[in-house]
């Protein structure tokens, strides 16, 4: 793992590996009970209420970016512009890591379901493709959770 900062809507991994960390989330409840749940912990994170569509604007450069559960609610065009969005944040070399609803998870309800081909294609230009390996995201509503894909996709 390289060091150096980390955006991620959960920093708190990061910081508990001594990173600097910075978490985004477009809703001001969820940075308030981030910023809670750090504070109980006594890790200092850097929390702002923002869209990540807009991470450029951030004015910050990260060597890693981690998403659990963005990326899926994204439809096409939104896809596209948060791509862009971590293209201008990302270092060369630096990595994202993405946990988001696989097409392997039955049923209707719920995210999108995305498959590896729509992450594949999502990031064809301006990064390489580490792996895409099926994992499990922990859900309030199941207790196996929900299928998944972990991505890790590496800025060229």
């Amino acid at each position: 793992m390289r060091s150096g900062p980390w955006v991620a809507p959960r920093p708190r991994l990061a910081a508990t590996l001594g990173q600097e960390a910075l978490g985004v989330d477009i809703a001001p409840r969820a940075i308030e009970q981030a910023e809670a749940k750090a504070a109980d912990r006594g890790l200092e994170v850097r929390f702002l209420v923002w869209d990540a569509l807009r991470l450029a604007e951030l004015g910050e450069q990260f060597d890693t970016v981690l998403d659990c559960g963005l990326f899926h609610v994204l439809d096409d065009a939104d896809r596209v512009r948060f791509v862009h969005s971590l293209a201008a944040v990302v270092l060369p070399g630096g990595r994202y890591h993405m946990l988001c609803f696989s097409d392997r998870q039955p049923g209707e309800s719920g995210p999108r379901r995305i498959t590896q081909g729509e992450i594949r294609t999502s990031f064809a230009e301006g990064w390489d493709i580490d792996s895409i390996e099926p994992t499990v995201i922990e859900v309030t509503y199941d207790p196996s959770g929900a299928l998944a894909w972990h991505a890790v996709v590496a800025r060229t």
